[in-house]
């Protein structure tokens, strides 16, 4: 690890567009190049100097960490919790140091879980376009105001009346300190709450196996991080499981649940509603996902674009941690080291 004042450090923020890069205080010489974002084409000229290098959703593959691209390259920080834009495995295999920042979030992306519940649960988009719109065939006023009741909006899928927060059982997948938080809200908020243990694996003390978790709620909220274990592990087969009335918050990672499979769910009623903030493939557009498809209009589908994160605190937070964590390892003290 170079630690030696006399070392020359350059560090490299190659998407700078989420969150302002700090300066540091270092005990050697350094620079710092800042980037708002980086096109692909431009990523091996802009890091191929790099001693330390800074990315929040760029993907880092394993090429371009090999000594071809990266050859002066020691420490990566990942300005987020999730892990999934580094080949750790192949920073591993040279020595470079991977650390993220991990907890900086928590509150901000709770916060967004349950408006998210709320927004699905009292299909809030679908009572507003009702709200406001003129409907065809009705031009001289609104269907609130012609029919005197938008109640038929918010019922469930048999008619029922939406649930109220002490009705609902709230399923935690995913138990670290996001899930822990959410389960502290929901709690406060009258729910029923039950964690379920990762799909396929025993259930430890206090939890409910996978598919239990999704039989007995009423609202799934996802919160496990994005790995080969856990790709669509929401998928048809556990859409079957789960109750008509279902709401299924996502504010993990895209891919953790099966786009076209959660479409056909809706479609079909399978359960009452979704809500996420995550995509398998991002930014996403027109053709990269069904959720963004003419076959979703109408549906009770909330879609937010991965900013369940953003708030003031958040970016405090993540620009104390990327600071402390380079400072320190620039000493000789790891933190937040991953993989």
């Amino acid at each position: 690890m170079m630690t030696a004042n006399n070392i020359i450090h350059h560090i490299v923020a190659i998407e700078a567009v989420h969150c302002p890069i700090p300066e540091f205080d270092l005990p050697g010489r350094h620079s710092r190049a800042v980037h708002r974002r980086t096109d692909l084409v431009d990523l091996p000229s802009r890091v191929k100097d790099a001693t330390i290098i800074i990315t929040t959703t760029t993907r880092l593959t394993a090429e371009i960490l090999s000594p071809e691209f990266t050859p002066n390259l020691r420490l990566i920080v990942i300005m987020a919790t999730g892990t999934d834009c580094v080949d750790i495995a192949a920073a591993s295999a040279r020595g470079i140091i991977v650390c993220n920042c991990p907890g900086c979030n928590i509150d901000s992306v709770s916060e967004h879980a349950i408006g998210l519940y709320f927004a699905t649960r009292r299909k809030f988009m679908e009572l507003h376009n009702a709200t406001v719109a003129v409907p065809a065939g009705l031009s001289c006023d609104t269907e609130w105001k012609t029919h005197g009741t938008l109640l038929s909006r918010v019922r469930a899928p048999d008619g029922k009346a939406p649930l109220l927060c002490s009705d609902e059982t709230l399923c935690i997948i995913g138990y670290g300190s996001l899930g822990k938080r959410i389960e502290a809200m929901a709690k406060g908020l009258g729910m029923n709450v039950i964690i379920a243990e990762r799909k396929g694996v025993s259930p430890r003390p206090g939890r409910v196996p996978f598919q239990d978790g999704l039989k007995k709620s009423t609202v799934v909220v996802l919160c496990l991080p994005r790995s080969a274990e856990t790709l669509n592990i929401i998928s048809t087969a556990e859409f079957q499981i789960m109750s008509p009335h279902a709401v299924l918050v996502n504010v993990a990672r895209g891919g953790i649940v099966d786009e076209q499979a959660l479409l056909e769910a809706l479609k079909c009623g399978a359960i009452s509603g979704a809500a996420t903030d995550v995509f398998a493939t991002e930014p996403a557009g027109r053709g990269d996902s069904p959720l963004l498809g003419p076959e979703a209009a109408g549906l009770n589908l909330v879609l937010t674009p991965h900013l369940a994160w953003y708030s003031e605190r958040t970016l405090q937070n993540l620009q104390a941690a990327v600071k402390n964590t380079i400072e320190k390892w620039c000493v000789g003290e790891v933190i937040n080291q991953v993989g």
